[in-house]
C-alpha cells in the first residue's frame, strides 16, 4: 500500500476516485521520512478491519541527530479531542468510504485553509465513527522540535497564528452546531455586589496554594498584599505540607489579612482540592482571585481592576491577560497573552479547542461552592472555567494585569511525553464529559432561532 502525503481534502478525493478498488488509504501528515516498521502497514489493516473504524494510528518513534530513538507514544481519541492540535503522530490508515462520505459537502474554501481542511475532515469523520490507536511502534521519524514542554505550550496563542486559529474557529463552530453541542447565547448572570457584606467579610480574596515554592512565596504574598483598593481583601495561602522552607516563610509575614490554611499532607489534595479548602473558608470573601506561588501581579491595582470587571455585568468569572517572562522578570516570547480569541457569543464552543483560558482567574465565590474543583494538580482550573462558561457568562480583561514567571522550578517546564500525554488526556476527559453534558442540555432545552454555522460566525467575533 502507498503512502500519500496528505495535502488537502480535494486532491485526498481525487486519490480516493483513482483507485477505486482500494478500502483504505495510508496518509502521512508530515514532510518528515516515514521509516516503517516491519509489517506496520499490515497490522494497522488488520486492526482496522477487525474494529470498523474509521482511522487507526499507532505510536512511533522519533529518531534523535545522534541516532538515538525516542518513544513517543500517543494517546486514545475521544469525543471530546476536538482540540486542532490532537497528536495522530505523522501516519493514519483511512477508511476511503468513510472520507467521501464526510467530505461530500467540503466546500472549496475548507480545501483552502492552512491545513488543508484536515481538522474538518477529521471532525466529520468523528461522527458517529471511531478512531483506533495502536499502542505498539509502527514507525519512526526524524525529530525535528527539540524545545522542552514549557516552551511549547503557549504556541496556540502565538499572534503569528491569528489566520489559522480563524480557521480553526470556525471548523470547530460547524462540528459542535453538527453534532448539537453548541452554548447558548442567553446565560445565567451573577451579581455579587446587589447585597450589603455580612459582619467581618471581605469583598475578595487572593487565593494562593503552594507547595515547596521557598523560591517565589514571600514575592507572590507581599504582590498580594501590596494591592491598593478600595475595599477590604484578604490573602488565603492554603500550603500543602511544604518541607522546603516555605511554611517558616510564610509564619514568618505578620499581617493580620493574611490568612493560613496549614495542611499535613495526610489530605491528599491537589491543587483543585487546596482552592476547595480557600473557597470554603470562613475567610473567603465574595470574589476569589487567582495567584499562584511562582507568580505576582503586574501592579498595585490588579485586584482593583478584576473587581471593578464584576461590577459591569453579572459575570460568575473574571479572567485577565498576562506577561510571559523569566524568574526576574525579562520578557518571554509571545509577550501579552491576552486570549483575544475569545468572544462572548463563541468564546465557550471555542474554549474546547483550546488548552487555557488565561490567567488571572477570579471567580463568584458562592457560584463555585456549588460546583468545586476537581481534587487534580493539572487542569483543575480549565475544568472550572469550562464548567462555568457554559452556564454562565465570562468576563475579560484584556490589558495586561499579571506576569507569569517560567524558570525551572515550574511544575510545566519540562514535561516527559508521557506527563505530557496525561495532561492532554485528562483536559480530553473534561472537554468529553462538557460535550456530552452540552447535547443532552441542548436536546431537553431546544435552542431557539439558532443561526447556521455560515451565517453565525462573522470576523468580529473570531480572533
Amino acid at each position: 500500500m502507498k503512502i500519500h502525503r496528505f495535502t488537502n481534502v480535494e486532491e485526498l478525493r481525487e486519490t480516493i476516485f483513482r483507485s477505486p478498488m482500494e478500502q483504505y488509504v495510508l496518509l502521512a501528515l508530515t514532510d518528515r521520512e516515514i521509516k516503517l516498521a516491519p509489517h506496520a502497514i499490515r497490522r494497522m489493516r488488520q486492526v482496522a478491519e477487525d474494529t470498523d473504524v474509521s482511522m487507526v494510528y499507532a505510536y512511533y518513534r522519533e529518531e534523535n541527530e545522534d541516532g538515538s530513538l525516542l518513544d513517543h507514544p500517543v494517546i486514545q481519541y475521544t469525543p471530546g479531542s476536538v482540540r486542532d492540535d490532537f497528536d495522530f503522530g505523522g501516519l493514519v490508515l483511512l477508511n476511503a468510504a468513510d472520507i467521501l462520505s464526510a467530505s461530500e459537502d467540503f466546500t472549496e474554501e475548507e480545501s483552502k485553509y492552512l491545513d488543508g481542511g484536515w481538522y474538518a475532515l477529521r471532525l466529520r469523520m468523528s461522527q458517529g465513527h471511531f478512531f483506533q490507536m495502536i499502542p505498539e511502534y509502527l514507525y519512526t521519524m526524524q525529530r525535528v522540535d527539540y524545545r522542552k514542554s514549557g516552551e511549547k505550550q503557549h504556541d496556540y496563542v502565538d499572534p503569528r497564528n491569528v489566520a489559522y486559529q480563524e480557521e480553526m474557529e470556525q471548523v470547530l463552530y460547524d462540528h459542535l452546531y453538527e453534532v448539537d453541542a453548541l452554548v447558548s447565547q442567553d446565560r445565567e448572570q451573577v451579581y455579587a455586589f446587589d447585597t450589603p457584606l455580612e459582619p467581618g467579610e471581605v469583598t475578595a480574596s487572593i487565593i494562593i496554594p503552594v507547595r515547596n515554592r521557598v523560591k517565589t512565596i514571600k514575592d507572590a504574598v507581599i504582590s498580594a498584599l501590596s494591592q491598593k483598593c478600595d475595599f477590604d481583601y484578604n490573602v488565603i495561602v492554603v500550603d500543602n505540607a511544604s518541607t522546603d522552607g516555605t511554611r517558616e516563610a510564610l509564619l514568618s509575614i505578620d499581617d493580620p489579612r493574611l490568612k493560613l490554611i496549614l495542611l499535613d499532607g495526610t489530605e491528599g489534595l491537589g491543587i483543585g482540592g487546596c482552592w476547595n479548602e480557600a473557597i470554603l473558608s470562613e475567610h473567603c470573601g465574595r470574589i476569589a482571585a487567582q495567584l499562584d506561588s511562582d507568580d505576582v501581579y503586574a501592579s498595585e491595582n490588579t485586584l482593583q481592576i478584576i473587581v471593578d470587571k464584576y461590577k459591569e455585568d453579572g459575570y460568575a468569572c473574571v479572567i485577565g491577560s498576562y506577561f510571559m517572562t523569566t524568574i526576574d522578570f525579562k520578557p518571554l516570547p509571545p509577550g501579552l497573552i491576552d486570549h483575544r480569541e475569545w468572544s462572548d457569543d463563541n468564546g465557550p464552543n471555542n474554549a474546547l479547542r483550546l488548552n487555557g483560558f488565561g490567567a488571572p482567574r477570579s471567580f463568584v465565590r458562592d457560584v463555585v461552592r456549588g460546583i468545586l474543583f476537581p481534587n487534580v494538580s493539572y487542569g483543575e482550573d480549565y475544568a472550572m472555567c469550562l464548567k462555568l462558561s457554559t452556564n454562565y457568562k465570562i468576563g475579560r480583561i484584556y490589558d495586561g494585569i499579571y506576569y507569569c514567571r517560567r524558570w525551572d522550578g515550574n511544575s510545566d517546564a519540562a514535561l516527559s511525553i508521557e506527563q505530557v500525554n496525561a495532561h492532554n488526556r485528562y483536559k480530553d476527559f473534561l472537554r468529553t464529559n462538557e460535550l456530552v453534558a452540552r447535547v443532552r442540555h441542548n436536546q431537553e432545552n431546544p435552542l431557539e432561532n439558532l443561526e447556521t454555522p455560515d451565517n453565525n460566525i462573522d470576523d468580529d467575533y473570531l480572533i
